[in-house]
């Protein structure tokens, strides 16, 4: 993929779910509300695997974000993938906390543009943001996603249905 992001793999289970337990405060803001056992090795390894089916069949593109030392730093997917006339994807990523503030993010969202628009032949990146989340806000800014609507009541993020700004960036070349 690049030298900031690659497929995740199974094996990449034990420090996602390590990653997401001591994130679980830092993260719950912008996160479904989530299970007990959402945080367990078991459970990331059991999404890990739908997520890869998914990948088999064109449906997504989960990967992990790496840091400046080649680890683990977080996830990031295209999912919603559709091809035909739409040609468009959705993205989301996280980060640990420990690893905002040094450019990784926005380096990961612009080199799953790059897949997406050169490998993929995708015509449209989206990505929606809680309204006060400047922080992946100034992400999709950097990264040359443009905001271009507000979706109401849009996803159920710490068991409250919240308002999204929605940004997207297109491919000029499709």
């Amino acid at each position: 993929m690049s030298s900031r992001t690659r497929l995740v793999t199974t094996e990449d289970a034990t420090v996602i779910a390590e990653l997401q337990t001591r994130n679980r405060a830092f993260l719950a803001p912008w996160e479904p509300v989530r299970e007990d056992t959402y945080f367990t090795v078991a459970s990331q390894r059991a999404d890990i695997t739908t997520a890869l089916e998914r990948h088999e069949r064109g449906e997504s593109l989960p990967l992990v974000v790496l840091d400046r030392d080649g680890e683990v730093a977080g996830r990031l997917t295209l999912s919603g993938i559709v091809r035909g006339p739409f040609l468009s994807c959705s993205m989301g990523y996280w980060l640990s906390e420990d690893r905002t503030g040094q450019g990784l993010a926005t380096e990961a969202v612009e080199a799953a543009v790059h897949v997406a628009f050169d490998e993929m032949g995708l015509h449209r990146v989206e990505a929606g943001t809680l309204r006060s989340n400047s922080a992946s806000q100034g992400v999709l800014g950097r990264a040359g996603f443009e905001q271009y609507g507000l979706a109401p009541g849009y996803l159920k993020i710490a068991g409250r249905w919240e308002d999204h700004v929605l940004f997207q960036r297109l491919n000029p070349l499709v």
